[in-house]
């Protein structure tokens, strides 16, 4: 039996696919830049002898991006194709021996920005394109269970057009330098890379979406392949050491959708001491078994949360009751390591240091998070919208590009009750004329759609911030010095009408045709972005207003988030941001995750339970 999902340590890639034996290949690859795009033609994938370095001529430590200090590279000029190299025996995989007897040996990428392909011994495996989603290919074939000791040569091929603004990119700048908002690229692999090995029928993906109403939880699952003879999947669900239920299903199908009842749920008193929520994240531990017969062929542990989110009188519902969210912008970025976290035990501090700025929510900007990151939101108790990284061109490939990736999102994250509204599309970026544009119209309605095809159970932003279409939230971004104009936009429900029928604090409208009213609630989902850099050299720093001591800093926060929260109509905020960023100096805390203010402070302001 597995250990309960609950329980891990967070470092496991896949925190709600656990089996009990991976193998990490993080640390030092060889790496080649290729800035010429000679590579595929000089047939470097073929250089089979690691000793010769005159292509692959420095070390590059995975997953951290070439651009970035912990990397050992460094290289923050463009670098379109960028290619990795390193040796694998057999031997080294934790359960090889099971090959003998059938079982794959399966490679596995967290993330690599933006397209790769991946080659064992000259033989290539395949690729894949979308730079912050998951993908794995198949070793087994290329190793010989005979020779475990034999030494191969594993390439990696990554190719990110630092110029292509198709290309999902979100706040990766495509200029050489960093500018206003925009940041260093991050190139290639910068999410884990780790080797599992898999029954021959095994478990792939699994998607927990709660029913609370129906007392039921539904399984969405995928395995390897498609079941050649009588095949059963078998569940049991326990929280805190309690069966909750216990479920068998047959399966004849690759791909399978099973309702799990829960009859403790039905229990009105009880149903509170099941259901998640940030001030009580309890998660139910799954045990998820594939058997022929009574032999088992494959078993997982993994989690869910019991918890529902949805809107309805102008409030944001979490289990059916309204729920304020005090969310804060997050970027996701460090110095050392830029878009990757620099170990797994910064994932959770993350987490931590959110809620103990008084926040409830967190709204990962233009950034897929590493899931590890949404484990501990799931753990800790985190609300999460979940945003994709944009594109800033409206043609054919940006859409096909965006539209492919998000549903790859979705279906990567919709397992987790952390996550609790979907956001594809930001300030209207890659559709900046969508005003007038029905084309462009239609693309941010149709993936709202999208989302909600493939997902019914949260809440769809159409576009955050301003010209929105079809979204289930109205939801604004106002960057205005004080509360007196925060208090005159949003200080009444009559204001509020009057500002969502015309034009936005940014000169955008706030809503377009096919936006049509619902009673949906209304949240100020980017506000403040309050500059204060003490120590920065003049000039070298980016913010939407400035404070001048710490003291003005304390004051402009109080006084805007006192407006925020003296509002009548407001479901929920979203302050930007929580640190400093390469040039953004508006964080709650500078880039090394140091508090501006005191921590009891902040939390105080944020919070709204006293002066600030």
């Amino acid at each position: 039996m597995l250990a309960p999902a609950t329980t891990q340590d967070g470092t496991h890639p896949r925190p709600q696919l656990l089996r009990e034996r991976w193998t990490d290949l993080s640390g030092t690859w060889q790496l080649a830049l290729d800035d010429e795009r000679r590579g595929l033609g000089a047939r470097w994938q073929h250089l089979a002898d690691p000793g010769e370095r005159s292509v692959f001529d420095r070390d590059v430590v995975v997953p951290y991006p070439p651009e970035s200090p912990a990397s050992g590279v460094g290289e923050t000029g463009p670098h379109p194709v960028v290619w990795y190299r390193r040796t694998l025996r057999l031997a080294d995989v934790d359960g090889w021996e099971a090959v003998r007897e059938g079982h794959r040996v399966v490679l596995r990428f967290g993330a690599v920005d933006h397209a790769a392909q991946v080659w064992l011994d000259g033989a290539l495996l395949g690729g894949h394109e979308g730079g912050q989603t998951p993908w794995h290919v198949d070793l087994t074939d290329v190793l010989d269970p005979a020779d475990p000791g034999a030494e191969h040569v594993l390439v990696v091929r990554a190719e990110d057009d630092p110029r292509d603004v198709t290309q999902p990119r979100g706040k990766q700048d495509w200029q050489d330098e960093p500018h206003d908002i925009w940041y260093f690229r991050t190139t290639g692999i910068w999410q884990p890379v780790w080797c599992e090995v898999v029954p021959p029928l095994a478990v792939e993906h699994l998607t927990w979406t709660p029913d609370v109403p129906a007392g039921a939880v539904h399984l969405d699952l995928s395995l390897t392949a498609a079941p050649t003879g009588p095949v059963a999947v078998d569940v049991r669900l326990e929280l805190g050491g309690r069966v909750l239920a216990e479920h068998r299903v047959r399966v004849e199908q690759q791909h399978t959708r099973t309702t799990v009842t829960l009859p403790a749920m039905a229990n009105g008193q009880g149903l509170q001491q099941l259901l998640w929520s940030p001030e009580h994240p309890r998660l139910v531990d799954a045990a998820v078994r594939v058997l022929a017969g009574e032999e088992v062929l494959d078993e997982v542990a993994s989690y869910l949360g019991l918890r529902s989110a949805g809107t309805g009188g102008g409030a944001f519902l979490l289990n059916g009751h309204p729920y304020y969210v005090r969310s804060v912008l997050e970027q996701g970025y460090w110095p050392a390591s830029h878009l990757a976290a620099p170990d797994a035990a910064a994932l959770r501090r993350e987490v931590e240091l959110i809620k103990e700025l008084g926040f409830n929510a967190v709204r990962v900007h233009q950034k897929v998070e590493d899931p590890r990151f949404l484990h501990w939101a799931d753990r800790l108790g985190l609300l999460v919208w979940g945003e994709t990284a944009n594109a800033y061109a409206f043609t054919p490939q940006a859409v096909q590009r965006l539209t492919r990736e998000w549903m790859e999102v979705v279906h990567r994250d919709a397992g987790h009750p952390c996550v609790v509204t979907w956001v594809p599309l930001n300030e209207s970026w890659g559709v900046q004329h969508i005003a007038a544009s029905s084309a462009q119209q239609h693309y941010a309605t149709g993936l709202a759609a999208l989302t909600r095809a493939l997902d019914p159970s949260r809440p769809v932003v159409s576009n955050d911030g301003w010209e929105h279409t079809d979204s289930d939230l109205w939801t604004v971004h106002d960057y205005a010095d004080t509360g007196a104009e925060l208090a005159g936009r949003y200080g009444s429900a009559a204001a509020v009408r009057e500002l969502l029928a015309g034009t936005g604090p940014a000169g955008r409208r706030l809503r377009l045709p096919g936006g049509a009213e619902r009673g949906q609630p209304v949240m100020l989902t980017e506000f403040g972005g309050v500059r204060y850099a003490p120590a920065a050299p003049a000039g070298t720093t980016w913010g939407y207003s400035t404070a001048a001591d710490a003291e003005d800093f304390a004051a402009r926060l109080a006084d805007l988030l006192a407006a925020v929260h003296a509002s009548p109509v407001l479901a929920g905020f979203c302050y930007t941001q929580l640190t400093d960023t390469v040039q953004e100096a508006n964080g709650l805390l500078d880039e090394d995750r140091r508090p501006k203010l005191p921590v009891e402070r902040i939390r105080a302001i944020i919070t709204g339970e006293q002066p600030g």
